[in-house]
């Protein structure tokens, strides 16, 4: 494999999420149980805008309360919202840490500016990088550049602003959409499906000879 550039995914690929958590925790606060359609129409209309860095944290709890019709504080809403995150898991850390001596590696995340707080704090207060672009070599996040995948100007930017190759550049995450629309691109890609973590697929920081990549 001729591969030279990674591109990271981060929630589900090096940070493990719940999003029913956080639907749990809006419920705790008195928040309406939704159906399946009202889901989506949640996730399309305000967090998505979220994502895309359209809505400021103050906008977007204001849309939460008046989506899910409760009251409640910032802080309250924050805590209830970053429930669906897990701690970064460290063995994930070292394993970017390997890899990084062997390719380019470079992060891009939908994500949102409360999430990317705890993010931040996390890494710096337990793995001592000042920001996300310390360990990579550059992390784009959704919120900032207001590009979400799968759009295909999301791939488009970072392999534009940093001049790579797409078939040798990699990209990694767990769901099939965003591989869909990398691979359209003609990126590499790998799907990577739970419990199957970015250890198994590594050794000694280079990708496994056997990994079935597409």
């Amino acid at each position: 494999m001729d591969i030279q550039a990674i591109i990271f995914d981060f929630g589900g690929v090096i940070l493990d999420i719940n999003p029913q958590l956080t639907m749990k925790e809006f419920e705790k606060l008195g928040a309406a149980k939704l159906n399946e359609e009202q889901t989506r129409e949640f996730v399309d209309k305000i967090i998505r805008k979220f994502e895309r860095g359209i809505y400021t944290p103050e906008v977007f709890r204001n849309k939460v309360k008046s989506f899910l019709n409760f009251e409640a504080g910032d802080h309250e809403i924050d805590d209830a919202w970053n429930a669906l995150l897990f701690d970064i898991p460290g063995e994930r850390v070292k394993v970017i840490e390997h890899v990084r001596e062997h390719y380019r590696i470079f992060l891009l995340s939908n994500s949102n500016e409360i999430h990317y707080d705890l993010f931040v704090r996390d890494l710096q207060l337990r793995f001592g990088y000042r920001e996300f672009d310390d360990l990579f070599e550059k992390s784009y996040f959704s919120f900032d550049t207001h590009l979400t995948k799968p759009d295909p100007e999301a791939f488009e930017f970072i392999i534009n602003q940093h001049e790579m190759d797409p078939s040798k550049t990699l990209f990694i995450d767990d769901h099939e959409n965003n591989i869909r629309a990398a691979s359209a691109l003609g990126l590499k890609t790998y799907l990577l499906k739970a419990p199957e973590r970015i250890r198994d697929i590594f050794e000694g920081g280079i990708l496994k000879e056997d990994l079935k990549i597409n």
